[in-house]
Formats: structure tokens, sequence, C-alpha cells
């Protein structure tokens, strides 16, 4: 790789970025700066301070190919040609070239993110008083040039005109490169114009930002190390657009099909083949290309024969070594593999985004599913498949560090799935539960909270004012959402602590219109009225209670202790029943003696409020 670090005057690049010599490779993210930032970016230039460096990539480079386009608020006719692409500096030099060339007017934001589009201009006498005052006397103002107050009826300062900003002596920045010459002498106060010329005007026009100009001969690792790297003042480029960028310069590729891969496209493209599959919302770019360079490398790792092996992974480092061709090689199956796994889901009876414990454990079971093939679908496989699902999910595994896991589950499942005689995975080794932590379980920011509502459904749990079976149709239709039991009003009523009456232990998954009728009241009160309106008799409104693990006896006695530890004790043994485990019985005192031995301060926001909550 070779580069130059020459000088360029603001001039020049405002020149380059107007005429199309400047453009942006097309996957950079848009222009983004808000309106006080921009401000203080034209503090700098006027006070003569450096803004740092920007980098450019020359064009006509042979493995490196870009599709570019124009600096956001520049019109360019169709096939104007790059002479340098803007790798970093985009923001700056989009500010610069939309506040000091054309009329002046910046799209941008205020501090909230209200979009709006703002002018820049500098009162003359205050920034000439001292130097320290640039700040002050550099203002931002609508673009129609009026500021106003009283919610805009009332006008305060007019600089929508030239004569209107001479007048008030406020020097319009969008001519600081331009015809500035005019302006000033049409000034009343020579003097000021001349003084004004001198200190500012004249400076600008030697104002010198350093250039790292990457030269033809630039491959396209470097080009992606340069991405990782740069960026200042922006956010790093994650691995998906940092691919974006190689790929587009993959020369087999264009040689083949006459054009360049874009990357986004055929994302866009994967997510319209699960349009139909809402729990793959969760799923991201940066997932898909994980499980790619998992299977990319176990691929390698099987092939080589030496004493030391290339690692299975799905580090940072090694999707950026991902190739276009491995991409491709995995693509297809991929795509299918997530679909499979959103059916996998939905047989645990998770349907919705929201509903996904562990969105990333969606990685190496949809890499898993590849390995695996129609092998996944066994009996045998699909059980010990399973079991490993819930112990990452009731395990809680897969909230941090998980790559290193994911990388040991993709080399562990698929033998043990086939063989349970093989060494067992480490997920599944990992996985243990407290019966205390159902205490701590309180709202969907924890997986295991939204784990176990999962388990009572797929268990056989029915609604109790309809009898319907709670599936993915009914899921929507009946606008099913977690509820509390025993009902907030009542808990707070009968002083039943925030631990008990919010924990996990306390709720489940009912539909809107049962919710309603449970409102506020003691269970013993609203399963009557349940029983009056759905024309039950008790013991079939007690076979519905069963089958969300509810003790009816309890509940039509009110008894909220005795109800808590029985069904605590039946969502420890349905814990059990998933990973294959015991779970470890650590509450010995009496009820109000309890304590969380496990609580997660993220846990705190409660979930949807509604007549019952």
């Amino acid at each position: 790789m070779g580069f130059l670090t020459p000088m360029y005057e603001l001039g020049e690049y405002l020149t380059w970025t107007r005429s199309g010599e400047i453009q942006l490779p097309d996957f950079q993210r848009g222009y983004k700066w808000e309106d006080e930032r921009i401000r203080q970016l034209l503090v700098t230039v006027l006070r003569g301070h450096p803004l740092g460096a920007v980098m450019l990539l020359k064009t006509g480079n042979t493995q490196v190919r870009f599709k570019p386009r124009a600096i956001e608020g520049v019109g360019l006719a169709a096939g104007t040609e790059a002479k340098f692409l803007l790798l970093d500096g985009q923001q700056r030099l989009t500010s610069l070239t939309q506040a000091l060339s054309g009329d002046g007017a910046v799209a941008t934001k205020d501090s909230r993110g209200k979009l709006l589009d703002r002018r820049y201009l500098v009162h003359m006498d205050t920034a000439l008083s001292d130097s320290n005052r640039v700040d002050e006397a550099l203002l931002s103002i609508p673009a129609d040039g009026v500021v106003r107050t009283n919610f805009g009826k009332d006008v305060v300062l007019d600089l929508s005109d030239h004569n209107k900003q001479r007048e008030h002596g406020y020097f319009p920045l969008h001519l600081l490169y331009g015809d500035y010459m005019s302006w000033i002498l049409e000034l009343e106060d020579r003097e000021l114009g001349k003084r004004f010329h001198e200190q500012f005007i004249k400076p600008a026009a030697t104002y010198d930002i350093p250039a790292i100009v990457l030269d033809e001969s630039t491959d396209k690792a470097a080009v992606a190390t340069v991405f990782e790297k740069v960026n200042i003042g922006g956010l790093p480029l994650n691995v998906f657009e940092l691919l974006t960028a190689v790929f587009a310069g993959d020369a087999g590729y264009f040689k083949k099909s006459g054009e360049d891969f874009r990357l986004n496209d055929d994302w866009k493209e994967t997510q319209l083949k699960w349009s139909s599959y809402p729990v793959l919302a969760a799923v991201e770019n940066t997932d898909f290309l994980q499980a790619i360079t998992m299977l990319t490398t176990r691929k390698r790792n099987l092939a080589d024969t030496s004493d030391r092996p290339p690692a299975i992974s799905a580090k940072r480092e090694d999707v950026l070594k991902l190739t276009l061709a491995d991409y491709l090689e995995w693509r297809d199956q991929l795509r299918e593999a997530f679909l499979w796994a959103a059916t996998f889901l939905a047989d645990r009876h998770i349907f919705a985004p929201r509903d996904v414990p562990y969105p990333k454990q969606l990685v190496p079971l949809a890499a898993i599913k590849v390995v695996l093939g129609k092998d996944a679908d066994l009996i045998s496989v699909s059980e010990r498949l399973i079991r490993w699902y819930w112990c990452g999910v009731l395990g809680e595994l897969y909230g941090s560090a998980i790559e290193t896991r994911f990388a040991r589950d993709i080399e562990m499942v698929p033998a043990w799935t086939r063989d349970e005689s093989k060494p067992v995975p480490r997920t599944v080794h990992d996985a243990n539960f407290t019966e205390s932590r159902l205490h701590s379980l309180r709202t969907r920011n924890a997986a295991a909270y939204k784990g176990i509502a999962a388990l009572i459904l797929a268990g056989g749990a029915r609604d109790w004012m309809e009898d319907k079976a709670l599936d993915k149709v009914q899921y929507v239709d009946l606008a099913v959402d977690i509820h509390h039991i025993f009902p907030q009003k009542w808990c707070n009523d009968t002083g039943i602590d925030d631990e008990h009456r919010e924990s996990i232990v306390n709720k489940t998954t009912l539909s809107a219109r049962t919710n309603r009728t449970i409102g506020g009241a003691a269970p013993s009160s609203y399963l009557t009225v349940i029983e009056s309106r759905a024309q039950l008799e008790s013991p079939r409104l007690n076979e519905l209670l069963g089958t969300h693990l509810v003790p009816a006896e309890l509940l039509r006695a009110d008894d909220f202790e005795a109800f808590f530890k029985a069904r605590r004790e039946s969502l420890c043994k349905l814990v059990e029943a998933a990973i294959g485990k015991n779970v470890q019985r650590d509450i010995d005192q009496g009820f109000a003696e309890e304590d969380s031995a496990y609580f997660e301060p993220d846990e705190l926001e409660d979930d949807t409020v509604t007549e019952n909550d």
C-alpha cells in the first residue's frame, strides 16, 4: 500500500466536493452531524485551528471497486467520475461544503434529533473585538434567515437578505469562498469590511487541511483495515459495512458477472425471504456474517490435518477475513437454516421478536442446522438440540462473551446431538438454575423470564375464558401477553412486596380479554366472574388453571404465600425437565424472610401495564 500526505487548501476541497472529483463510497453511512457540532467546526476554521486530516483513496484501483455517490447536498450529473473517494472525513467535509458554498443552507438536526435547515453567519464587530469571542460571534439561524420567538410569532432578527445582513453587521459564511468582495464593497462601514477581510477572509483562503491519500495499489485488506481504524468523530464501521467494501472490490465476481457485488442489496434479499417470519426480524446482518464465518472456519479446521489446525471462530477479525467466495458458498444454506430456526422457535411457542430470549443464540442454531442438515429433525437429534437450546436460555449463557461460546457450540453440538456418547457441549455443561432466580425474573429484560413463559405455553397452556390453545394463531388473535395472576392492585392492597408480586412465579400468559376480566380483584372474586361469563363449571376452570401450573385451590383461597411456594416448585420442575438437570433449591426461610439471591438492576423496567397490571 502506497500513500502520500499532501496539504490542500479548504477552498480546493470545496471545489472538488462540488464538482464530484471527491465522492463517497456508496456504503458510507449518511450525513448525521447536528447543528452545534457544525457551528463549532466553523469556529475552528475561522480561528485557524486544525480540524484533523481526511483520508482519500485514488480511484482506478483494480482490486478495490466502489460505486461512488456525491457528497450529501451536492447535485451531480449522471456519470460524473470521481478522482478520489473519501474514506474518512465525510461529516466534516459535508458540513463545510454545505455551509461554505451554494446558498449555505445545511440540512442538520438539533440536540434532540429534530431535523432542521440552518445557515451560519458571523457578527463582524464581535469577532474582531477579541479572538476569543469568535464562538460568541458565530450565529446559527433558520434557513430563511429570520430568527423568531414566541412560537414563531415575533421576529427577533431578520437576516433574510444581503442588505439586512450588512445592516446588522452579520457576514454570511457561504460567501467565505465565493463572491465575498461584492458583499464587502457594499458595506457602509468600509473600515469594518477591510478589517474583517484582513483578519478572517484572507486567512481562510490559505486554511490547509492535511490529507492521507491512498494510491491505486492499495489492496482490499488494507482498505478494510483503514475503515476499521479511522472514521474520526463518527461511529466505527461494523463488519458488515467493512465487508461491503471488500466484496464490492472482488475482481473475479466482476469479471464473471460484469457488475460489482452489493452486499447490502443481497442482505435486503435475505430479509425479503424472511419477511413472513417475524422472529427473524431480531437477526442482524452482522449475525448472518458470524454464522458464515463459523461455517467457513469449521470447514478449514476439518480440512487441516496438521497438529494445529485453524480455530473455529466467530470473532470480528475472522469475519473480516471472509472472501466473497466464502460468503456465497454458505449464504443460501444459511438463509434456509434461519427459516428453519424460526419454525424451531415456533415449536417452542416463541412467536414474536420481543419474546425471543436470546436473538444471538439463533446464530449458532442456524449454523448447527447447516451442519446437521436433515438430521436436525430426527427425534433423538432434535431432543438433544432442544435441550441445548434451553440450557443456553435458562442458564442465561448468551448475554456476554458469546463469540467463544458460538465456536464451541458448532464444534461440539452437532456431534453430541447425533451421538450422546460424544463430549457434552459446553453450553449444556455450564447451564445451571437456582430456585431463588425465580424471584428476580421480573421482566422481559431477562432471557430466562421469556424462556419460562414460553415453556408454560409449550406445556399446553389454554385460555381461561375461551379454552383455546395459545398457539401461533391464537397468540395474535387473542392479543396474548404476560400478566399477573394475583393482580398488582390486590397485591399492593394486601402488602405483598415487589419481589414476590413481580416474579415470574406470579405471572402467566393470558389473553387480553381474560386479563381485563381479572382486573384488580382478588382471585376468588375474578374466578367467579370468569365462570359466570364463560359459563364454566369450577372443575373445568380448575383444569384450565392447571395448564398454567397454577394451583387452583390455593388461588381460590386467595392464599398468596401457599400459591407462590407451590407454583415456584412447579416452575423448578419445568426448568429441570427442559435442561435435564436438577434445580438447586436454595430457599429455606419462611415466606416473609425470603430474599432474592440474584437481582439484576436492568430488570427494573416493568412489562406492559394493562387493567390487571
